[in-house]
């Protein structure tokens, strides 16, 4: 098995691997740049609250998953791909060029329209790029492959979320900010230049603008191989987990831990990376066997530091006045930051093998729409995610309680993935132990 990081050398694969890190980065600068304008400054006319505007651009950004995911599929398995993606990427330079504009007369509804035609455009781009995967790769370089994308992405994700904010708050920082989103997006659509042309899934079939028919379609077609499926529901459990995490987050360093920026940023740090880590891991646990036996036992040690991490949140020293980072590790914060760091890199090696699955097991000709179902169900997870940190806050849970809720339910995960994989690790390790102890007795 050769590493996985040969496949940054590969014209078949880094040319797809710089787009996708370019445009996760470009929806992140332009993201929390616009979230932090609404936040900090007065830039809307509209007369609604920042902190409105902040949790409507959650759900704009989503709605296109919800609305064009199954379209996107059947584009994406019908013609070639390595064409729409350089279209796509096109449209992005469009998107952001208009972006600019929103930016500069600092109006809000005007940046939500940017918005959702960014979600559109990440919408379209998904089944393309985990379609393209298995084209390009052997199968033995999928996990390998998968990992370096969820790797970056996710480092990506973290350096646009940062630098958005940075940029944004500087002297003239609108058009700083201008300034590099269309430079990303035009790098962007050159990188796209050079992806190999790829196959098409299959040509015969019908593109359906009807929403609930084609979602239905895709979802149920699926639904027809039970190790795809079980794939797409695990999946979207890591995402259901990861934006209850993501949400908690910022609301318990302001109010558990009495934290500033510098808290959330470095957390959100011990988040991204671990995730990365994880990922990258998986390839040397796996040997580049697509294989899901791992799942469960990734499952259940998220399970012991979410535990870990209720405990550890009302064991923290708050302070009266608002602490940094530095405060806040040396006050506690230590055992947080390892929790936090350990239950990512813990969900990076559960989610990997997954698509690799994915990608491997689904009909080749179906590939880009099993994506699209893909996303659907990501898109329902995380909004039950949030309906239900919301509902729990309503009824003033506390942050322990809330986390030891999201440890009971990933604790049932893990047994049930447990007995849905066939060679599971977690299964064999408990039945090696129930032998020992027969033995003894």
């Amino acid at each position: 098995m050769s590493s996985q990081f040969a496949l940054l050398k590969k014209k078949r694969f880094l040319p797809l691997f710089v787009v996708q890190i370019l445009g996760a980065f470009n929806d992140n600068i332009f993201k929390n740049a616009m979230i932090i304008l609404f936040t900090y400054r007065a830039v809307d006319n509209s007369g609604v609250d920042g902190e409105i505007l902040v949790t409507l651009a959650a759900g704009i950004f989503i709605l296109p998953f919800f609305l064009f995911s199954a379209l996107a599929g059947q584009i994406a398995d019908k013609y070639e791909k390595s064409a729409l993606v350089r279209i796509i990427k096109f449209a992005e330079i469009i998107i952001m060029m208009t972006g600019a504009i929103a930016f500069y007369i600092g109006d809000s509804w005007a940046l939500m329209t940017v918005l959702f035609f960014m979600g559109v455009q990440s919408t379209f781009f998904g089944p393309l790029k985990y379609g393209i995967l298995p084209e390009h790769l052997r199968e033995e370089e999928l996990v390998g492959g998968n990992a370096l994308i969820d790797a970056a992405t996710f480092l990506a994700i973290l350096g646009g979320t940062i630098g958005g904010s940075l940029l944004i708050l500087r002297d003239q920082g609108e058009l700083f900010v201008t300034l590099v989103i269309i430079a990303v997006a035009l790098s962007g659509w050159l990188a796209s230049l050079k992806i190999p042309r790829a196959g098409v899934g299959d040509a015969t079939i019908s593109v359906s603008a009807n929403i609930v028919k084609s979602s239905y379609q895709i979802i149920n077609h699926s639904r027809k191989s039970r190790p795809v499926f079980l794939s797409v529901l695990a999946i979207s459990w890591f995402w259901l987990i990861g934006a209850a995490l993501l949400i908690l987050l910022p609301i318990m360093v302001r109010e558990a831990f009495n934290g500033d920026e510098t808290v959330v940023t470095f957390l959100l740090c011990a988040f991204s990376i671990g995730i990365g880590i994880g990922s990258l891991m998986c390839n040397k646990l796996l040997k580049g066997e697509v294989s899901a036996k791992f799942a469960a036992l990734s499952l259940l040690v998220m399970t012991g530091f979410l535990i870990d991490l209720s405990f550890a949140v009302p064991a923290f020293f708050s302070a009266k006045e608002t602490i940094n980072f530095s405060t806040f590790l040396v006050s506690g914060g230590a055992r947080v930051f390892l929790d936090l760091g350990a239950i990512s890199i813990s969900a990076g090696i559960f989610v990997v093998p997954l698509y690799a699955l994915i990608q491997e097991k689904g009909d080749k000709e179906h590939h880009a729409r099993i994506i699209a179902s893909l996303n659907i169900i990501n898109s329902l997870a995380m909004v039950l995610s949030s309906l239900a940190i919301m509902a729990l806050f309503a009824i003033h849970a506390s942050f322990s309680t809330i986390l030891l809720i999201l440890a009971g339910f990933n604790l049932i995960a893990a047994f049930y993935v447990s007995s849905k994989v066939g060679d599971c690790t977690l299964k064999r390790l408990l039945a090696s132990r129930s032998t020992e102890r027969n033995h003894r007795s």
